[in-house]
C-alpha cells in the first residue's frame, strides 16, 4: 500500500528534526478579530509592523496568494537557566529553521510539480499560533504560549504554506491549563492583565528587545537580572515538566547562558558585533543590550559595578547613559 502525501509529508518533517506537525486549512485565521482587538488595545506597544501588517494576517494568502494548506510544525530548544533566555542560547533561529524549511519546500515541490510552497518561522505577517492549534499542534495557555500535552512549550513554531490541497488534522478543541495560574503569578512585571492576554508593554522580553527607549521605571526592578528575553511564565508551566531538552534541535552555546553584565556595559559597536554575529541578541542592538546591562546592575546593588556604570554615564547614547545613572542611584540608595 502507497502512504498517502499527508503521510509522507509528516514522516519526511520529522526526518528533518520537526517534533510536531500538522495540516490546517488555508482559511481566516480564527483568531484575526481578537488580534485586532489586541492591537487596538496598545498591547503591542512599539512593534508597529504589527500593525502595518494588520490586514495581511487576516488569511494565509497574505503571505502566499495560491496557498491552499497550512503545515504546521515545532522545532523544540533547548538552553538552561540563566539571564538569556533559553531560546538565544544558540544560533539565530531564523536561519538555522529557514534552512530546513528550505529543504522541506524543494521536497514537496519535487513530490508534486507544478506545486509551489514557501516556509515561514516569525517572519511573515501570519497568526502561526492560530494555524498550529487548528492543525492540532496544541492549546494557548494563559501564558499565551502554544502548549503541548507531550512537548510543553519550549518550542519554535514554523509554517509551510502550499497550493496543494491536504487533507487536513484535527484541531485542538481543548485547553489543559485548568485553574492552574502559575504563570500568571509569577510574571515580576504583571504583564497578564486577564488570562490569555498579554500586554507586551510591561513584559520582560518585550521591555529588553523590542523597546528602543528607556525601560519605564516602575518596571525596572521587576527585570531583575535577566537581560535578554524571559522565561519565567514558561518555567514554572506544569506543563513544561515533560519538556526534554535532549530532543533540543538547537545547537546550545554555554557562553551565551550568563553574560557579565559590567563587560556588556564596556562593549564597542565593532565587539558587540562580533561578539553576537549570528545570534538572536543582536535584535536589541548594543544601545539595548547596554541598557539593559545597567539595568541589571542597578537591581543587583553590588558596589563593585559603579567604576563601570559611572564610565557608561558618558556612553554615546542618550538611553545608557540615563540607564547608568538610575543604577548608580539605585547602588547608592541601599548603601
Amino acid at each position: 500500500m502507497v502512504d498517502s502525501l499527508e503521510a509522507r509529508i509528516k514522516q519526511y518533517a520529522r526526518e528533518l528534526g520537526f517534533a510536531l506537525v500538522g495540516i490546517a486549512p488555508a482559511t481566516d485565521a480564527d483568531g484575526f478579530a481578537r488580534f485586532c482587538e489586541w492591537l487596538d488595545a496598545g498591547y503591542a506597544g512599539e512593534m508597529k509592523y504589527l500593525h502595518k501588517y494588520r490586514e495581511q494576517r487576516r488569511h494565509p494568502r497574505g503571505v502566499v496568494k495560491s496557498v491552499r494548506s497550512v503545515i504546521m510544525l515545532s522545532l523544540e530548544y533547548g538552553g538552561t537557566a540563566g539571564n538569556i533566555a533559553k531560546y538565544a542560547q544558540g544560533p539565530d533561529y531564523h536561519e538555522f529553521i529557514w534552512e530546513k524549511l528550505n529543504t522541506f519546500r524543494d521536497w514537496l515541490m519535487a513530490e508534486v510539480p507544478g506545486s509551489y510552497a514557501h516556509g515561514t518561522t516569525d517572519s511573515a505577517p501570519l497568526l502561526e499560533r492560530d494555524f498550529a492549534r487548528r492543525a492540532g499542534l496544541g492549546w494557548f495557555g494563559k501564558n499565551t504560549m502554544l502548549i503541548n500535552k507531550q512537548r510543553g512549550s519550549y518550542f519554535f513554531i514554523a509554517a509551510l504554506l502550499t497550493s496543494i490541497e491536504l487533507d487536513t488534522d484535527p484541531p485542538h478543541a481543548t485547553s489543559h491549563c485548568g485553574t492552574c495560574t502559575a504563570c500568571l503569578d509569577a510574571c515580576p512585571t504583571q504583564a497578564f492583565p486577564q488570562p490569555g492576554t498579554l500586554d507586551a508593554r510591561r513584559c520582560i522580553s518585550y521591555l529588553t528587545i523590542e523597546l528602543r527607549t528607556p525601560i519605564p521605571l516602575e518596571l525596572r526592578a521587576g527585570i531583575g537580572s535577566l537581560l535578554f528575553g524571559c522565561d519565567i511564565c514558561q518555567d514554572v508551566c506544569p506543563w513544561n515538566r515533560f519538556a526534554d531538552a535532549s530532543s533540543a534541535m538547537i545547537p546550545h552555546r554555554d557562553d551565551l547562558t550568563t553574560l557579565n553584565p559590567i563587560e556588556l556595559l564596556a562593549l564597542t559597536e565593532a565587539e558587540f558585533e562580533t561578539r553576537f554575529a549570528g545570534t538572536a541578541i543582536l535584535r536589541t542592538r548594543r544601545e539595548g543590550l547596554a541598557r539593559n546591562a545597567a539595568i541589571v546592575l542597578g537591581n543587583m546593588g553590588d558596589t563593585s559595578a559603579l567604576a563601570a556604570l559611572e564610565h557608561a554615564t558618558h556612553d554615546d547614547s542618550a538611553i545608557v547613559r540615563e540607564a547608568a545613572s538610575w543604577a548608580i542611584e539605585q547602588i547608592q540608595l541601599r548603601k
